[in-house]
């Protein structure tokens, strides 16, 4: 497969589940920012900023953290090129360079989720219509990964495609996990109290995967239990475990129909095994922000060598 068309898909699934994550971001910040006041409200929009990379971007624009300005500066900011909808447009230009190589469905949700998210978004968004837009941003990317899972070839351009999918997925679950910590408590002093469990819930609501952890765990909210779930549970399929059990897979697939591993191979299975010998208890032991930065620092080594053996850029 040439480059640029590995380059295309992996760039077109990457933007697609970035997009996602970022409305469920949105999402949760804006359900916190409406149950407290003003300057927590503003605390809990900065981390949203933070987790996403979009802090510094922000603040150099505006001098405080109105909702509003926050969530149109993510969805739809003219002058932010990390927005939403320039995540959706590459990710349907990058579609366009590899259109041979998708199915009709997958090709036509594609389009139409760029085009229905277009038109919402080309005017400000209001607090009163943003879980509208949230939703449909939720709604048409499942619709896209639904059309490539129904209907494309086990192929090299659907192991392309899911790599870009689980690389920016672990990426974004550690992201989550890092700022708990750091940007959503006021203090360490608040570590175990009723504030650090409620944003323990709000890590969980980010993911998606409040249902499910509650499921498992009937019903209690335990920040140890809770870091295990998003960290080893391979059944969570937003779980650090799950992505790059899926990432191994791919990567397997690609070594069959290019008849042989490769150094992104090698960085994946050594990471892979750090991964499955940690336990809940050895990472708390020693540190969680220490785990997880080591963590993302090996995704991107991970996803820097696959670009390198696959002769494609971001």
């Amino acid at each position: 497969m040439l480059g640029r068309s590995a380059n295309g898909i992996y760039w077109m699934t990457r933007y697609l589940e970035r997009a996602e994550n970022t409305a469920r971001l949105l999402e949760v910040g804006f359900r916190m920012a409406l149950t407290r006041g003003p300057q927590a409200a503003s605390e809990e929009w900065r981390s949203v900023l933070v987790t996403i990379g979009q802090d510094k971007a922000y603040r150099e624009r505006f001098d405080d953290y109105t909702g509003a300005q926050v969530f149109n500066f993510i969805l739809r900011g003219p002058d932010n090129p990390a927005s939403v909808l320039c995540m959706l447009d590459n990710a349907r230009s990058n579609a366009r360079t590899v259109r041979t190589g998708l199915t009709r469905e997958a090709w036509e949700a594609t389009n139409e989720a760029w085009m229905q998210l277009r038109d919402l978004l080309a005017r400000p968004v209001r607090e009163g219509n943003l879980g509208e837009v949230i939703s449909a941003i939720r709604g048409q990317t499942t619709q896209v990964r639904g059309a490539m899972d129904g209907t494309m070839l086990r192929n090299e351009v659907f192991n392309f495609a899911r790599l870009g999918t689980f690389i920016e997925r672990a990426d974004n679950t550690a992201r989550i996990l890092d700022v708990k910590y750091y940007v959503l408590l006021p203090s360490l002093s608040w570590v175990g109290s009723s504030l650090d469990n409620a944003q323990w819930e709000t890590v969980l609501r980010s993911v998606a995967g409040d249902r499910a952890y509650r499921w498992l765990n009937a019903g209690r909210l335990d920040p140890r239990g809770i870091a295990q779930f998003l960290i080893l549970d391979g059944r969570f399929p937003r779980s650090l475990a799950f992505a790059y059990e899926k990432l191994a897979s791919n990567m397997a697939g690609l070594a069959r129909q290019y008849g042989g591993e490769t150094q992104a191979h090698a960085l994946l299975q050594a990471a892979r095994a750090k991964l499955q010998q940690a336990t809940i208890d050895r990472v708390i032991e020693r540190g969680l922000h220490e785990f997880i930065t080591e963590f993302i620092a090996d995704t991107g080594r991970i996803n820097q060598a696959i670009a390198a053996e696959y002769r494609f850029i971001e």
